[in-house]
């Protein structure tokens, strides 16, 4: 059901309603993330999800220098927030720096997929990521499961294999050629080849990052807003890390390769 509203939402909604979507799962998964990370005080940190999520708005209502700004604010506002409710000497700056990390690993990642949506190729190149993604995610499971031997990194997350992760690359392909050939024809052969493979190792990166912080919480799954799949984080894992690499490419390599 949610996937459906999110491709409505980038073909059909104005950035906007864009903005407003990730907002929503901005403000979930940073709620995740301090019920995680600091379960003691998640109920004192609400007015920073919230505060988290108004971010993704910014590139909307001004320049970049409003995001420097609110990163800004994010900081001085925890570091007064832990000053002046302190509990534990010893725990304070561990406390500070885990919510700081909340903050630049979620929104500020995130904020990237709404300046995206601004391009011109906005929508097609938020539609790819979600494309490559998918098709890694699926490659790599069905690879894996069927000729996976060599563990990819056991100590963060023992079931996935090498085998996996390198069909998850060719999923990638398959998926960046199929959105050449339908809706971003655009895109060259060059680009396609080079955007699946960053942005399909970059988005295997971001799954491991996710199971790293779970493994280090203590938790299995990062919430249970979405029966059987998890929290937000463990269905935006990919998609975090993607978001500012796939920005970036689409604004300073793109196009350099035809």
């Amino acid at each position: 059901m949610l996937l459906p509203i999110v491709i409505l939402t980038i073909i059909k909604g104005s950035p906007w309603h864009f903005a407003l979507l990730l907002a929503l799962f901005t403000f979930v998964g940073l709620l995740e993330f301090f019920a995680m990370a600091l379960p003691d005080r998640k109920g004192e940190l609400l007015p920073f999800a919230l505060y988290g999520a108004l971010t993704l708005f910014a590139p909307l209502l001004s320049d970049g220098r409003l995001v420097v700004m609110l990163c800004a604010g994010s900081f001085l506002l925890t570091a007064l927030h832990f000053l002046f409710r302190l509990r534990d000497l010893q725990t304070v700056a561990r406390d500070i720096s885990l919510v700081a990390t909340a903050y630049l690993y979620i929104p500020f990642l995130l904020v990237h997929l709404v300046l995206l949506r601004l391009l011109p190729d906005g929508s097609s190149w938020l539609l790819l990521i979600m494309l490559i993604v998918m098709t890694n995610d699926s490659a790599a499971y069905y690879i894996g499961s069927a000729i996976g031997k060599h563990r990819l990194y056991p100590a963060v997350s023992p079931k996935k294999s090498i085998e996996g992760a390198l069909g998850g690359l060719l999923g990638s392909l398959g998926g960046t050629l199929l959105a050449k050939f339908t809706f971003f024809s655009s895109l060259s052969y060059a680009d396609a080849v080079l955007a699946a493979l960053l942005i399909g190792t970059i988005g295997q990166l971001g799954d491991l990052f996710e199971s790293l912080l779970k493994r280090s919480f203590g938790v299995k799954d990062s919430g249970s807003i979405l029966p059987g799949h998890g929290g937000v984080l463990d269905r935006l894992d990919s998609i975090i890390f993607a978001a500012p690499v796939t920005y970036y490419f689409a604004i300073y390599l793109c196009g350099r390769f035809a």
